[in-house]
């Protein structure tokens, strides 16, 4: 009986394999429909707890995990009366009212988007969306509106934390990683554009630790082509798990409106950041009082420097600073830090900023075709005065 069953299931598969060669032999083409045809099941199907539902490629999953902690920030700052003002014949013009943003006794008021970070309240968002706001109030997405007090803001990075209390706040969103984002990869910008609502949009990330953009001191944004426009700022960039990898912060454009480059805050300065202004109500940082300037080559070239050399000018130096206490001259060539190359001023700039006030830190200059090596006590950095 074991034997018979044997040479069935032998002849079986014979004639299988036989009719397997000859339509891959004389009709290939209907395999290649067989094959795209359950291809195109796969890729349109995707099995759920009820069933099949029709989603490729969907991130909602990670959109509703993440959505109902970015909130809407509307901030109002109270106009002084013009007839308080000077020179009220100027002010009352309306073509200086027009190229000034002068207006009579109603209130000056924006918006921004912001993220909550945590079940006591704590709201991620940009310095510039609630700088010198005389309220800051907040939207969640159930709903509720709440007033919100600052705890601390920097400029330098454009990061504001602020606190709302209240109970029973929508989960706040999950923090992510930096090391697991990569070129390529797909991210979601969430927030409130224009002021019509909590928006999604969606593109991939097109750059990292991009630098000299010229929009805050201390850079090394996400750059990604998700749709950013004005009133997505201190929003939400998010990965395909839900989690936050950057604050959006500004846009590339001539016009206003998203042109494909728009930067974002990388999670981990943002949370270096947060936790000192948490924890100190400021941001403090490493200064040495130096004016620095770039090499270029024609710098190189006249002051007749080897062409492979490395480093910054040192063009000014601050009476009675760090720089000036150690001996550093205007003229000299910094090349190093603790044993480290020093390549541009924005290196320079971050490597003191990271380093404690009060620190003893070693350094080479060049100073007329001779190495120098000096010491240099770290002083913290004073804080700016930016204009509004």
């Amino acid at each position: 009986m074991l034997n018979r069953l044997w040479l069935l299931f032998a002849q079986a598969v014979t004639i299988l394999i036989a009719v397997w060669l000859v339509l891959i032999t004389l009709k290939p083409e209907w395999l290649g429909e067989v094959n795209m045809t359950t291809m195109v099941q796969s890729a349109t199907f995707k099995e759920s707890d009820d069933g099949f539902s029709s989603n490729p490629g969907s991130y909602h999953e990670a959109v509703k995990k993440s959505m109902p902690a970015v909130v809407n920030i509307f901030t109002s700052k109270n106009a002084k009366p013009l007839s308080s003002r000077k020179n009220k014949k100027s002010n009352s013009d309306p073509l200086f009212q027009f190229f000034n943003g002068e207006t009579a006794d109603e209130p000056i008021s924006s918006l921004g988007s912001g993220v909550l970070v945590s079940p006591e309240g704590i709201i991620l968002t940009n310095h510039h969306a609630i700088s010198d706001a005389d309220e800051i109030e907040i939207a969640l997405s159930d709903g509720r509106k709440l007033k919100a007090k600052m705890i601390g803001s920097d400029p330098e990075t454009d990061i504001a934390v602020l606190k709302i209390d209240a109970s029973n706040l929508p989960t706040p969103i999950t923090l992510g990683k930096i090391d697991s984002v990569h070129i390529g990869d797909v991210v979601l910008a969430i927030g409130n554009p224009f002021g019509v609502g909590e928006t999604v949009t969606s593109g991939i990330v097109s750059a990292m630790g991009r630098d000299h953009v010229g929009i805050n001191t201390f850079e090394n944004f996400i750059q990604t082509d998700a749709a950013i426009n004005p009133g997505n700022s201190g929003g939400a960039l998010i990965d395909t798990h839900g989690s936050l990898i950057g604050i959006n912060t500004a846009i590339y454009s001539n016009n206003g409106g998203s042109m494909g480059i728009g930067f974002a805050i990388p999670i981990n300065l943002v949370k270096q950041v947060m936790e000192s202004i948490i924890k100190n109500g400021e941001v403090t940082r490493g200064w040495i009082g130096v004016e620095p300037q770039n090499l270029s080559s024609e710098l190189i070239s006249s002051m007749r420097l080897p062409k492979n050399t490395h480093g910054i000018l040192v063009a000014g130096v601050l009476d009675g600073g760090p720089a000036d206490s150690a001996g550093l001259k205007p003229g000299d060539v910094l090349v190093s830090l603790n044993n480290e190359s020093i390549n541009d001023v924005r290196e320079l700039l971050n490597r003191v900023a990271g380093i404690e006030p009060g620190t003893e830190v070693s350094c080479k200059v060049i100073r007329k075709d001779k190495e120098l090596s000096m010491s240099i006590k770290i002083s913290k950095r004073p804080k700016l005065k930016f204009s509004n």
